[in-house]
């Protein structure tokens, strides 16, 4: 502590001195309760309400800050009763208040410092004598061994600051500042409420919940609203909640601040969700100036804790504040506390110096031994009666953050409890020293009028460091409180973040409001929706600022985040995120909801369409014709007419006929890598077999004649035997190029994609190489219809030869009129699906 010695002096030269505070200086002695003990503890409480201008404290008591210091004054009666805890030894208090402002608060808490000066080392001081000095130890100005509160972040973030430099141990029990947790600048501070980043979780919970995305926020200037706030909209940008307005309430708003808030939040209507993380006091405020605006749409309220489940402060604004979604810590009541409440009178409650003002407030009415101060109170109001008590009919409700301030109390007696038994316990039995026993009396409130000479706080104890307490024994605390909730702390110092969803909602066949639990947050929330009552809608508003597109629609991004506008994706296209679409691909479709895609039906010539029927009729006629004029010449194979025709090229020309009938089954049939081998050669060796026969036969005859003329001599190579090796020749050229095609490009099917909507199976020939495939067909027909030409002037007995004429005549125009309409229809045809 050596190394605190100038802090030490600039403290006391401050303490010797007028505090100023807001420019008017305040005097060192200000009203505080005061109880003696063995140790004591300093509380911290918003007693009065924040004074305007330049007074720190406003003439209006609050409510919940007198609650809390009796909450802590009853916790410390029931463990001072309590043999079982710090059994000889009696907790004192010392209780200031910080009239809910941070800057006073400090202030105020120099008083603790002042108080534990006794507790640094004094070796730097001498005194006249040469003596050691001694400092004063009574109920006000011994050492505190830590304090509980405050309320506020705010107050707290300037106190903690000031406690660790002198290792006084705090517990709040309503600060949630996140900021508080980090252990690098407020090792001492602890909480039996969680941070506000859970808080924060849960705000986002709620509005995701309601597929809210596009919601407004107010928060109040200091710690608890700004670092809450900040939370929130981490979290909210995290999970694609946008913020379309990000208000703050200064800490001297007056009503032109907030109409102007509320006239900016009404800029974006849209945004029917608006998120306060703000004082209480500020929430109303709030209220107040949206009652003014006369809104046409309300707007719904989501706040924290800071507004949580209190009645005084939507008096008058119920209509407002009608469907309001709050939370709050989830606490229990502690019945005994309202007993012990209901049992106060201003008379029975002296060590309180404010209880009085609390009763006038609260009875509307003056005490009658109130000071000369209050005179002016006595000419408006009627006096007090004696009989009156605190109750539920006259509006008294137990205070939400009472179990916490209970359970502050009691994190400290079991901590002190257990340095007891490490420092103290051992000594006393080896000094022979009788232990001593708080005795239960009939009421737990009862407090022990003097401290006991028998005190068993050693003073090993008393002079114990506070910071190794906190971390050795006050955090490491863990017991179920009075409700029956665990209570114990994380290494941050942080509570347990439990929490309950309150809707604000008309009574049933009433004018009265009540807060309704609809849910809870305990690492996740549960929310029951049905029970949701909303401000004048019947139907869950909605807070968005644009709509959900719809499937098969993307958004198109519109300044915000969260506004855009929905554009459709075409036809062949899934949404592939929500800002793009995504082609299918070939031979797949989208599904209605345009999530995926599906395979379409392959598609391939049907044999039951009449594209298939007709030229399957045809080819069967001609198979038979075919077969039955093989057979006549088979029957007839040794007559002279027979003979005289050409016997083996006749059968080479059937056959070859017979071949491109059959081919016609193959082209039907589905394609396949068999059917479409069978295809390429059926095209390509059938025309040939046709061909090289005619152009055999129609070459012979040509010979014949044109040399008959010239010279008698027999001509070579026209014998039956001959014929059948050249036409056999001719076809083995066309065989050889179709096994050519089928190295080059080998046998297989392919899909064809007519449109996006069809997926044909087809044989892999491509249209240029089916076209070359040809040509040598095309070839043999026009030799052959030269030959025709030449020889269509024979006699009579050969007129074969002008039949054959007539063929190629006929063929030529069909073969010039197939290309083009070949190319030009794309091969289109019937299929099946």
């Amino acid at each position: 502590m050596k190394s605190y010695g100038k802090v030490i002096l600039v403290l006391v030269l401050i303490w010797r001195t007028d505090v100023v505070i807001g420019g008017k200086s305040q005097p060192q002695d200000t009203v505080s309760v005061s109880l003696p003990g063995d140790i004591i503890l300093g509380g911290l409480f918003p007693v009065h309400e924040k004074g305007e201008g330049a007074s720190p404290c406003g003439p209006k008591v609050y409510n919940r800050g007198v609650q809390r210091l009796e909450a802590m004054l009853y916790a410390i009666d029931r463990v001072n009763n309590d043999s079982n805890l710090l059994p000889g030894i009696t907790i004192g208090v010392h209780i200031l208040d910080t009239c809910s402002r941070d800057t006073y608060a400090l202030n105020q808490s120099l008083q603790f410092v002042r108080a534990s000066l006794n507790n640094l080392d004094t070796s730097i001081f001498e005194c006249s004598d040469a003596s050691s000095p001694l400092l004063k130890k009574n109920a006000s100005s011994g050492p505190v061994f830590g304090v509980i509160g405050g309320s506020y972040s705010s107050v707290s973030l300037q106190v903690a600051n000031l406690f660790r430099l002198f290792h006084i141990p705090q517990i709040s029990p309503a600060s949630t500042a996140k900021t508080l947790s980090d252990k690098s600048r407020f090792d001492l501070f602890a909480r039996t409420v969680p941070p506000d980043t859970f808080q924060s979780v849960a705000l986002v919970d709620i509005i995701k919940n309601f597929n809210w995305s596009y919601v407004s926020t107010i928060h109040s200037e200091g710690s608890y609203g700004e670092y809450g706030i900040e939370a929130f909209h981490k979290e909210a940008s995290e999970r694609h909640v946008c913020i379309a307005a990000a208000e703050k309430v200064p800490s001297a708003a007056d009503d032109k601040v907030f109409d102007a808030i509320i006239s900016k939040l009404l800029k974006k209507p849209s945004a029917r969700g608006v998120v306060l993380f703000t004082r209480a006091e500020d929430a109303r405020r709030i209220l107040h100036a949206a009652k003014r605006a006369n809104l046409t749409h309300p707007l719904h309220w989501i706040a924290s804790d800071g507004w949580g489940k209190q009645q005084k402060l939507l008096e008058g604004l119920e209509d407002i504040a009608e469907g309001a979604i709050t939370v709050e810590l989830q606490s229990e009541i502690i019945e005994d506390f309202d007993r012990y409440m209901m049992q106060l009178t201003p008379l029975s409650n002296q060590r309180n110096p404010w209880f009085a003002e609390y009763w006038e407030d609260t009875f509307n009415c003056a005490i009658k031994n109130s000071s000369e101060d209050n005179s002016t109170n006595h000419e408006r109001k009627v006096i007090c009666d004696d009989n009156l008590r605190l109750s539920e009919k006259v509006g008294y409700e137990q205070e939400s953050k009472t179990q916490f301030v209970v359970d502050a109390v009691y994190a400290f007696a079991h901590a002190l409890h257990h340095l007891h038994t490490d420092l103290c316990t051992q000594n006393n039995e080896n000094e022979g020293g009788q232990q001593s026993h708080h005795a239960h009396s009939e009421s737990v409130w009862y407090r022990k009028p003097v401290v006991d000479i028998h005190s068993q706080a050693c003073p090993d104890m008393a002079s114990y460091d506070g910071k190794d307490f906190y971390n050795n024994y006050l955090l490491n605390v863990s017991f179920v409180d009075l409700a029956g909730s665990e209570v114990k702390f994380d290494r941050q110092g942080d509570g347990l973040a439990r929490y309950d969803i309150l809707n604000y909602q008309r009574l049933d066949n009433s004018t009265g409001y009540q807060y309704k639990v609809i849910g809870k947050w305990f690492n996740n929330l549960e929310l029951n929706l049905e029970t949701v009552v909303w401000n004048k809608e019947q139907e869950m508003p909605t807070s968005a600022c644009s709509l959900p597109c719809k499937a098969g629609m993307i958004k198109k991004q519109q300044g915000d985040t969260c506004c855009w506008i929905c554009d459709s994706c075409e036809p062949y296209e899934y949404v592939y995120d929500e800002f793009t679409c995504r082609d299918c691909g070939p031979g797949l479709w989208p599904y209605p909801d345009k999530l995926s895609c599906f395979a379409l039906s392959i598609q391939y010539m049907s044999w039951n369409s009449l594209f298939a029927i007709v030229p399957m009729i045809v080819a069967l006629i001609g198979i038979t014709m075919t077969i039955f004029v093989i057979v006549l010449f088979a029957k007839n194979h040794d007559t002279p007419l027979v003979r005289a025709s050409g016997r083996e090229l006749s059968y080479t020309l059937l056959f070859g006929i017979l071949v491109c009938y059959c081919n016609t089954l193959a082209l039907i049939a589905k394609p396949t890598i068999g059917s479409c081998v069978l295809q390429r050669f059926g095209i390509g060796v059938g025309f040939s077999i046709i061909y090289s026969a005619l152009l055999t036969k129609t070459n012979r005859i040509s010979r014949i004649f044109h040399s008959a003329s010239k010279s008698a001599q027999r001509l070579k190579y026209i014998s039956p035997q001959s014929q059948v090796v050249i036409t056999s020749s001719l076809i083995a050229i066309q065989v050889l190029i179709t096994m050519i095609w089928m190295i080059v490009e080998p046998p297989g099917t392919r899909f064809y994609y007519p449109d996006r909507t069809e997926v044909i199976l087809k044989c892999n020939i491509q249209d240029m190489s089916f076209l070359f495939s040809q040509l040598y067909n095309m070839i043999l027909i026009t030799i052959c219809t030269v030959y025709a030409i030449k020889t269509r002037k024979i006699p009579e007995n050969f007129n074969e030869s002008k039949f054959i004429g007539f063929t190629m005549y006929t063929t030529c125009i069909i073969w010039l009129a197939f290309v083009p309409i070949y190319f030009g229809t794309g091969n289109s045809y019937e299929v099946e699906y």
